[in-house]
């Protein structure tokens, strides 16, 4: 029987209302041992990111392992657009292991689950596999994240995806959340991020409404 199309969006597709974003371990010491991403790349992407949770008004969780003690401050470009918020510092490699996260996690009450961090076999495995493992929907930035070798990212991801976790890019995030230019309250928000921290797309946005004024919506 064939299907009957509809002018709506899929079920599988984000908006800001239905997730919380976890932003983890983006800090030095975590940094400095990451090779399977420049620091560059991994930077510009967190910040589109984080800018775009933010402008969207997404439940966001900013946390950290030993920022005091050994791994350092979290990344400006991630609390920049999070100003006064509290970052949940932690003991524990596996995010979901921290009461205090789950309790922010349970207070926030979303079903889906949105990660990215440092490093991806071992801050992002383990919340994305114990997450699933109790009913969430989760997804992975895998631009976002990074780690100690690209052998280790990948097969992060890899382990992942069998379980069940989607994987998209930052930019991706970024467009999803937005889906349709016709969206005048978010446009300007949307094509900002992308003309600062969206890479050559940003750069031809720009030149598009530099030269020719041009308009998505």
């Amino acid at each position: 029987m064939t299907p009957t199309a509809k002018a709506a969006p899929g079920a599988k597709l984000l908006n800001p209302k239905d997730h919380t974003l976890v932003l983890i371990d983006f800090q030095s010491q975590m940094a400095f041992a990451t090779h399977s991403i420049s620091a560059n790349e991994l930077r510009t992407n967190a910040s589109l990111v984080a800018q775009a949770a933010a402008g969207f008004g997404v439940s966001t969780i900013l946390t950290t392992v030993a920022e005091k003690s050994f791994s350092g401050p979290m990344f400006e470009e991630i609390t920049a657009p999070f100003p006064g918020q509290k970052l949940l510092d932690r003991t524990s490699m596996n995010t979901w292991e921290d009461a205090a996260v789950i309790e922010e996690i349970n207070r926030i009450g979303k079903p889906r689950i949105v990660l990215a961090g440092l490093w991806t076999s071992v801050c992002i495995v383990g919340p994305a596999l114990s997450a699933i493992d109790q009913g969430f929907e989760v997804y992975v930035i895998t631009d976002a994240c990074g780690d100690v070798s690209a052998e280790a990212h990948e097969r992060a991801v890899e382990r992942m995806v069998q379980a069940g976790a989607q994987p998209m890019t930052s930019l991706q995030y970024l467009l999803e959340l937005q889906r349709d230019w016709a969206r005048g309250e978010t446009y300007d928000l949307t094509t900002g991020i992308a003309r600062k921290v969206g890479g050559s797309y940003g750069i031809g946005i720009n030149y598009a409404k530099t030269m020719f004024n041009a308009h998505e919506g």
